[in-house]
């Protein structure tokens, strides 16, 4: 007895969901788009918060700015939960090899004691101000609108946490995993003069409530500077100072900004762009935390870097935003 096989082809009765062909079109869709559009709910909720009942449970009006399409957001990264989890995995595997290497060889000892009371002043106390972006971020999370942007906000929040958690495990590098580090750096933290004006902002930034404002100053502005006088500047420094070892520790940082800064920049022109009623709102935001923030560095920038640090980091600014699309 003889057997025939035959194959068959089965076509598709649709190739993607209603909401994905409504606005790519009947054809396959991507894992990101999937995971992406239109997935906040919009309609059909049963009640208002009970503490906030003027608003409806994803509502729109929790921020002054206005987009015609708040899935306009685009990641270019095109993160969703697996890309994101498989990119971080890597950058965490070269991390750990880097941590490593540094305790491994016990590079640690070879550091100046210089560079180390400066790394305990300055750069642990900087756990605080990423614990406090996490929350910034999850509170865009809680209450942003729409999962283009409210998903990346919540992979930045993630990544400010682990940030805040590999500076502290360099506290414990420097002190022999006694914790004595990072109670001296909390000490300069609750005490330090120049510490002070940071830790007033971190707690003016935890009760601002409209989460795109809150977003531009914690993510545009503050980072902004932050980013180049410890990852830049700071770093530069350490080069010159003996210090060169301790890139090894923040190289997690210096590959995170690069895809982080793609997506912030991205989001930023989007919303620029959509009209002169935002443009002119973020304008207000920047100028306004621009000032804070350039306030509450200013002791940190001239103790840990000297004359003109903060100037440099303000440059970077105003270059970013003239990107963007803020003069």
């Amino acid at each position: 007895m003889s057997h025939e096989i035959k194959t068959a082809t089965l076509e598709p009765v649709r190739n993607t969901y209603a909401n994905i062909e409504k606005r790519f079109g009947d054809k396959p869709a991507n894992r990101y788009q999937e995971a992406t559009y239109d997935i906040q709910g919009e309609t059909n909720f049963h009640y208002r918060p009970l503490w906030q009942p003027e608003f409806n449970l994803n509502d729109k009006t929790r921020t002054a700015l206005k987009m015609e399409d708040w899935y306009a957001f685009k990641d270019p990264r095109q993160f969703y939960y697996g890309t994101y989890v498989n990119q971080r995995a890597k950058l965490q595997e070269n991390a750990e090899s880097n941590y490593a290497f540094f305790e491994k060889r016990q590079l640690v000892d070879r550091l100046p004691e210089e560079v180390k009371a400066k790394l305990i002043r300055f750069l642990l106390p900087l756990r605080h101000v990423e614990h406090t972006a996490n929350l910034n971020d999850t509170y865009g999370v809680a209450y942003g609108f729409g999962t283009a942007l409210t998903q990346a906000l919540c992979f930045d929040a993630m990544d400010r946490l682990g940030i805040a958690q590999y500076i502290s495990r360099i506290g414990l590098i420097l002190d022999g995993n006694s914790g004595d580090a990072l109670s001296e750096a909390k000490r300069y933290w609750m005490d330090d003069s120049a510490w002070q004006g940071m830790r007033a902002l971190c707690e003016k930034s935890l009760v601002t409530e409209d989460w795109f404002e809150l977003f531009v100053a914690q993510d545009l502005v503050l980072d902004s500077l932050v980013v180049d006088l410890y990852y830049r500047q700071l770093d530069e420094w350490l080069t010159e100072n003996d210090g060169r070892d301790v890139a090894m520790l923040t190289e997690f940082m210096q590959e995170w900004l690069k895809d982080r800064t793609r997506w912030l920049d991205a989001v930023m022109k989007v919303a620029v762009k959509e009209s002169d009623e935002n443009k002119q709102l973020i304008a207000e935001w920047v100028t306004k935390w621009r000032g804070m923030a350039s306030e509450a560095l200013a002791p940190i920038a001239q103790e840990m870097l000297g004359e003109g640090a903060l100037d440099s980091a303000q440059d970077i600014l105003d270059k970013r935003l003239k990107k963007i699309g803020i003069s």
